[in-house]
């Protein structure tokens, strides 16, 4: 095996793995992306990205132009009470970072630009991962079973390569006590307005956000696949919860989109294990922390630049080395005590924060060192040749979700 023509098969076409898939097509690996939904997934929340190494990373990406024509624009949103009184506003600078874009647009211009130099595979998934002497075997829920060289797992909080590689998710799934949900749903109001009650958050109006959920809970059992069960947990929530709930409750039913998932940490000692990787959110997920996506971007670019130049063994030892810091800093998350403070004395000392310009200024600092905005991009030349633009044969070409 040469660096320049591994085989490596990608698990998720999210963010994190086309970005990997962008940077290994660049330094002439033969790149196969397996996606368990049927489309592209488009919508989300807002995503951002923080300091000059996320931009950089954009610009060698050739995507900066294309993020800043779609960006959102930070948005400042006013706190309202029950009455829909202004209280104060948490400004859009604090949450939008340098750039804000929606994560469905930003995972489809990824897409857009590895098409034609990866292979994607929709409507499939990895059932199992077999290590041999030449390779990892993978078979796959349809199709037909491979051998790759390298397997990397960039599926998520609850990765499935993590849980056929490194054991079951409770393992590694750090609950923190709070849930949020995002629902693509008819608008209430115009102007982004976000409202609490202890343990409770609506925050809804942005001209093209979701609505956005968040709540305390015990930790639930639920089909993460099934919208209603979803749904009924909303439902559930925020039962008797003051100002225009009900009413938004009521655009509830007739919502397609909703995902309602754990604000939750995911601690894994290693994050390789043979030919077998993780990064972005299977390796380190911190939900809702400020600090995934951009740190997703800068470790796929590690990830690469280490597999272009070593034996993947020597690349992983590199990659966690190199990135580890940054998880380690990030670290105790607090966004849903944050978001939904569980008293009202909670509420009112958060609110407070968001008058103190110098505090705040302070906490966005510090994400963005948390998520490598300042980080030292290595100089990989693998990388930086253009890539091959022979297309492999796409096995489904995806519709837009």
């Amino acid at each position: 095996m040469t660096n320049k023509n591994i085989s490596v098969l990608i698990s998720g076409a999210s963010i994190a793995g086309p970005a990997l898939a962008y940077w290994l097509a660049r330094s002439g690996a033969t790149v196969t992306v397996v996606e368990k939904a049927p489309v592209l997934r488009t919508g989300g929340q807002a995503i951002d990205f923080k300091g000059e190494t996320h931009l950089e990373l954009l610009r060698r990406m050739g995507i900066l132009e294309e993020v800043e024509r779609r960006q959102t624009g930070s948005t400042d949103q006013t706190v309202i009470d029950s009455y829909g009184r202004r209280i104060t506003v948490m400004p859009g600078w604090f949450t939008g970072g340098d750039l804000e874009i929606l994560r469905g647009d930003l995972a489809e211009i990824l897409y857009e630009r590895t098409r034609e130099t990866c292979r994607y595979v929709f409507g499939d998934s990895i059932t199992s991962l077999t290590e041999t002497a030449s390779g990892v075997h993978v078979t796959f829920e349809k199709g037909a079973p491979r051998t790759f060289d390298v397997v990397v797992g960039a599926d998520g909080i609850h990765s499935n390569v993590r849980r056929l590689a490194f054991g079951p998710e409770s393992n590694y799934f750090k609950y923190t006590g709070h849930y949020y949900a995002l629902v693509d749903m008819e608008r209430v109001v115009d102007e982004p307005v976000m409202y609490n009650e202890p343990g409770r958050l609506v925050s809804i109006g942005g001209p093209k956000s979701p609505a956005f959920f968040c709540f305390a809970s015990p930790e639930l059992t639920y089909d993460r696949y099934s919208v209603a069960e979803q749904k009924q947990i909303l439902t559930d929530a925020y039962r008797g919860m003051g100002w225009r709930t009900p009413e938004i409750l009521t655009k509830l039913a007739g919502a397609k989109d909703v995902y309602v998932d754990a604000i939750a940490q995911v601690a894994i000692e290693r994050f390789s294990k043979g030919r077998i990787v993780l990064v972005g959110d299977a390796a380190a997920a911190n939900t809702l922390g400020g600090v995934g996506t951009g740190l997703a971007l800068v470790a796929a670019y590690v990830l690469a630049g280490e597999l272009s130049q070593a034996d993947y063994g020597t690349a992983f030892e590199r990659y966690e080395k190199t990135i580890r810091p940054f998880i380690e800093a990030a670290e105790g998350n607090k966004a849903g005590p944050f978001l939904a403070p569980r008293t009202r004395k909670g509420i009112w000392l958060r609110n407070q924060l968001f008058k103190r310009r110098f505090l705040l200024s302070s906490m966005a600092k510090m994400g963005e060192k948390m998520a490598g905005g300042h980080f030292e991009l290595p100089d990989y030349t693998s990388l930086s040749r253009p890539a091959s633009t022979t297309k492999p044969a796409p096995v489904v070409a995806p519709e837009r979700g």
